[in-house]
Formats: C-alpha cells, sequence, structure tokens
C-alpha cells in the first residue's frame, strides 16, 4: 500500500492569470512529478456542489482557501511583486494562516530586487524615508521582515530569481518546489528536466 503524497496548498495571485486553471493544472504536474500533491485555491472541497465552486461570493471562496490550507501540509506562495513593490496581499494572509497553524510555508519569486529596492524605485529614492516621508523597511530581506521571517521560522525557505517573463516562467517555481520536497520527503531532489 503506497504512502499518500504530502498535500502542498498553491498560494499566489496565479488565479487572476487570463488561463488560471490551465496554470494550475502545469502547476499540479511540477509538484506531482516530486511527490507533492498540490491544491488549487481554485480546487472544488471534498463534497462541494459544482454551483458552490462557481460561486464568486467572497466569503465562499475565502472559506474554501482557508479549508484547503487546513489540509495541506505545507504551502508554496507566489511572491513576486503584485499590483505594487509587494506580494500579493491575499497571499501574505494565506502564509500567516498557514503560519498560525504550523505549516511550512515557502516562498518564491521571479523577481530577485529585495523589498526596499523595489519600494524605492516607486520615486527613485534613495533615501531612508519615501515621499511621504515614511520610514523604508531596510533588513535585506525580499519581503516585509513578518513574512520573510514567518517563513523561515516555519522551516521554510524563500528563492528568487529575475526571469525574462514575470507571470508566464516557472522556472523559479521548478526551483523551489524541488527544494521543498527534498525538505518535506527527506529524498533527492528529482532534477527539474523530469518535472516538465
Amino acid at each position: 500500500m503506497s504512502t499518500p503524497m504530502l498535500k502542498i496548498y498553491l498560494a499566489g495571485p496565479d488565479v487572476f492569470l487570463p488561463q488560471p486553471l490551465q496554470r494550475a493544472e502545469q502547476m499540479r504536474q511540477i509538484c506531482q512529478a516530486h511527490g507533492l500533491d498540490a491544491i488549487s485555491p481554485l480546487d472544488p472541497l471534498p463534497g462541494e456542489q459544482a454551483d458552490v465552486l462557481a460561486s464568486l461570493d467572497p466569503y465562499v471562496i475565502a472559506r474554501r482557501n482557508e479549508a484547503h490550507i487546513r489540509d495541506s501540509d505545507a504551502v508554496l506562495a507566489n511572491l513576486t511583486p503584485f499590483r505594487g513593490p509587494g506580494a500579493d496581499p491575499g497571499t501574505v494572509y494565506e502564509i500567516g494562516y498557514a503560519r498560525a497553524l504550523g505549516r511550512t510555508v515557502f516562498g518564491y519569486a521571479t523577481v530577485a530586487a529585495d523589498h526596499a529596492t523595489r519600494v524605492r524605485a516607486l520615486d527613485g529614492s534613495t533615501a531612508t524615508a519615501d515621499a511621504a516621508g515614511l520610514a523604508i523597511e531596510d533588513f535585506g530581506l525580499f519581503e516585509n521582515l513578518m513574512i520573510t521571517c514567518g517563513i523561515e521560522a516555519s522551516g521554510g525557505f524563500t528563492i528568487t530569481a529575475d526571469t525574462p517573463d514575470r507571470w508566464g516562467d516557472l522556472s523559479v517555481f521548478r526551483r523551489c518546489v524541488a527544494a521543498a520536497a527534498t525538505l518535506l520527503l527527506g529524498q533527492p531532489a528529482i532534477p527539474a528536466a523530469a518535472a516538465g
């Protein structure tokens, strides 16, 4: 009898892409090749009716996503800056929710610049404060300290790299899945080429 695969929730703004179901399937296949069972925010809950899944009720969607996280062993979060210098706020909430539940969290982004560099780029500043006079958090971390430190305290990590196609390139995701599988499953990573 085979052991069930560990479940990993795919947090991130990928649900806003033009073809989110196809993207979720690509990500699921990459995870499966590394021995992980990916759960997308777009997946139904066990026994959920089709009309509920199709619902645009924000409260239904929020409760479903929280249920998926509770049912997962770990979370893999896309931290690529979304509509600003920082990660998608919904994804950040999910990281905190997973952390509070004791789940391991992994982050990845297709942008390598640290948080302070991205914030300064908004107004071309090189100062310690932005144009409104508000201090810029500058610890050399990829994201706000609560996000980065929370991920690391969970036992996870963040992998970043600049890619030519911020929303289409899955190479950093592949690297993160391989490294997460190695940590979670205690086995050597499968070469990225085998992950599709």
